[in-house]
């Protein structure tokens, strides 16, 4: 890599830093945000896995627009949907 283009990634990761959410502005009296490995222990703790699929965009939305519906949470929605797939009689 050549120098100016280190000069160029420090300048991203500094100016991702500067408008990172979770940041209090000055007088802002924001909440922390969560980290990433404090979450993965909370969500391990649960007992959940992350589990990563590519589905139909169309599917996609009508589990968001039920999710949205049934009153937000999209992991609830899915986990739901999934127990009731796998309990019905074949």
């Amino acid at each position: 890599m050549k120098k100016a283009d280190l000069a160029k990634n420090d300048a991203k990761k500094l100016m991702g830093k500067m408008v990172a959410p979770g940041t209090a502005a000055f007088g802002n009296t924001a909440a922390p945000a969560i980290d990433k490995r404090e979450q993965r222990k909370r969500d391990q703790a649960l007992g959940l896995v992350p589990f990563a699929v590519k589905l139909n965009s169309e599917l996609v939305k009508q589990v968001q627009a039920l999710a949205a519906e049934n009153g937000g949470d999209l992991n609830g929605t899915v986990a739901e949907l999934l127990a009731k797939g796998l309990a019905a009689p074949k």
